[in-house]
């Protein structure tokens, strides 16, 4: 199915990874903000979890096309399709899949570690370092991501 950014070869689940990839920052910030600095852990928790089954359902939707549909016959006519573009690819996938890792690894262990409701306990230092370096990976996951998709399949 054709993608919905203009000017862009994307198909519609390329494009719409594109754009959750820019919406999932400010509302992680926001998660981030309520914990931090308004001590409302309950309400980031719910948004932590809610946000990361939106992105668990929008990766594996997106694989599935990916690997029914593929993307380079999309990326091709691209001038960086065998120069820059298997490169951006391979930086992309090494933030993603390892904020993938630390993205579950930080869950699992709040669910585990936290009381319900969540308050700051012993695992609050290690939460917090965990969330710093997700939050990193989500970052650069984002950024590293539109660098391809712009590569891949905006520049002409």
């Amino acid at each position: 199915m054709a993608g919905f950014i203009p000017h862009s070869r994307g198909s519609f689940m390329l494009d719409l990874v594109a754009i959750a990839m820019v919406a999932i920052l400010p509302v992680l910030g926001f998660a981030i903000n309520l914990a931090k600095n308004r001590k409302n852990y309950s309400y980031h928790k719910k948004i932590m979890l809610t946000l990361s089954g939106v992105l668990l359902i929008a990766v594996v939707l997106f694989e599935l096309e990916m690997r029914l549909e593929g993307w380079t016959h999309l990326a091709e006519p691209s001038p960086y399709y065998r120069t820059v573009v298997p490169t951006a690819l391979a930086i992309h996938l090494a933030f993603s899949i390892s904020t993938v890792f630390l993205l579950g690894t930080t869950i699992y262990l709040a669910l585990k570690r936290f009381k319900n409701p969540p308050r700051p306990s012993e695992h609050s230092s290690l939460h917090k370092k965990l969330g710093k370096l997700t939050s990193a990976g989500l970052a650069l996951t984002s950024i590293t991501g539109w660098c391809f998709y712009y590569l891949a399949f905006i520049a002409s």
